[in-house]
């Protein structure tokens, strides 16, 4: 009998534990930016799109304008570009989804963007990445050419996507997608940020992430100095764009919270150094920040709007405590307003 009651006891103590994990009541809200309906990226590597996008989004609705982006039309652009490089290269050089939010400012300039209504899809971008190569594999045996290859590509996108756009309207002009990627988002409005020894901090370096293809440069900064970055972005309603690792145990979407196994052990710079250096802090996915939240015992946490869907107990949203927000960034992104401030 006195068994069973010590049983009891411990499972008892067990399961509110787990209870609490779940975090089923999130923590009280100080601070949220306005952000556009959470979205799925479905069976893609494109977080760095929806994230960046979701971010360039945010930016407007704090201004009073209201634009929702197609990150299908992006990724249609940079797989048309892709497409050629693996042609040209040979085979070589071969067609990646993954990649830094850097490059997404890229891809609009370039390309252009339209509004998510205008131009959205359901896609499996791992089956029509290999349709890709296998479509320049065949003009590579053949040595079609370029032109040829383009065309090709271009019929397979607009049967797996859709067609392209030639013109966005938007409050009654019309633009070109390049015209109004200009209008939505400049080359240079937002700066990218990091938090790393191996390098000087006050200088920009190219971080060695395996995604960073475009070798995209960081400002380097202290941990403590780019979290109050964060937080003042936040606070003065700008979002901020995050790339971190996600494969740690205590990040759980279907419960909506990202928190480290030992909360209580303060997360320092050399800590930061270490992890990333031995590769268990890995970059794994981007959100966008969108708010800032504390618990009943005052712990803080910052609301992450993610792009895995809706369906957790938060919406889509996620609760990220602030230990694991400084132990497991990889790079934040915000205008260089928000930078400013």
């Amino acid at each position: 009998m006195l068994a069973a009651m010590l049983l009891l006891m411990l499972t008892g103590c067990k399961q509110k534990k787990e209870s609490e994990q779940t975090m089923l009541t999130p923590p009280t809200t100080e601070c949220i930016v306005k952000y556009t309906p959470v979205k799925d990226q479905g069976q893609s590597s494109l977080c760095w799109m929806y994230a960046m996008l979701a971010t360039i989004e945010s930016e407007h609705l704090m201004r009073g304008d209201s634009v929702n982006l197609s990150p299908h039309f992006v990724a249609r652009q940079m797989l048309e570009q892709q497409a050629e490089q693996y042609y040209l290269s040979d085979g070589r050089k071969p067609i990646v989804m993954r990649g830094v939010c850097s490059q997404l400012i890229d891809l609009l300039m370039s390309g252009g963007i339209c509004q998510f209504d205008s131009y959205k899809s359901d896609v499996n971008y791992n089956v029509l990445v290999r349709k890709i190569e296998e479509t320049a594999k065949a003009s590579i045996s053949k040595r079609s050419g370029v032109k040829r290859l383009r065309k090709n590509v271009k019929r397979l996108l607009d049967s797996e996507i859709r067609p392209e756009l030639n013109y966005v309207f938007m409050y009654g002009a019309e633009y070109s997608p390049q015209e109004f990627a200009r209008s939505v988002c400049r080359d240079d409005e937002y700066v990218a940020l990091t938090s790393f020894t191996h390098h000087p901090f006050g200088e920009r370096f190219a971080l060695e992430v395996p995604d960073n293809h475009g070798r995209y440069q960081f400002l380097n900064l202290p941990i403590d100095t780019l979290m109050t970055h964060i937080e003042k972005a936040l606070r003065h309603g700008h979002p901020v764009c995050w790339e971190g690792d996600t494969s740690e145990m205590l990040f759980s979407f279907a419960k909506g919270i990202a928190r480290l196994v030992n909360e209580k052990e303060y997360v320092t710079q050399d800590k930061r150094q270490y992890e990333f250096e031995r590769f268990t802090t890995t970059d794994d996915h981007c959100m966008e920040i969108v708010g800032i939240a504390h618990s009943p015992k005052g712990k803080k946490y910052f609301i992450c709007k993610n792009s895995w869907g809706s369906e957790n107990p938060y919406g889509g949203l996620m609760y990220m405590s602030e230990n694991y927000l400084r132990a497991k960034t990889i790079g934040i992104w915000m205008t260089q307003e928000a930078f400013h401030l």
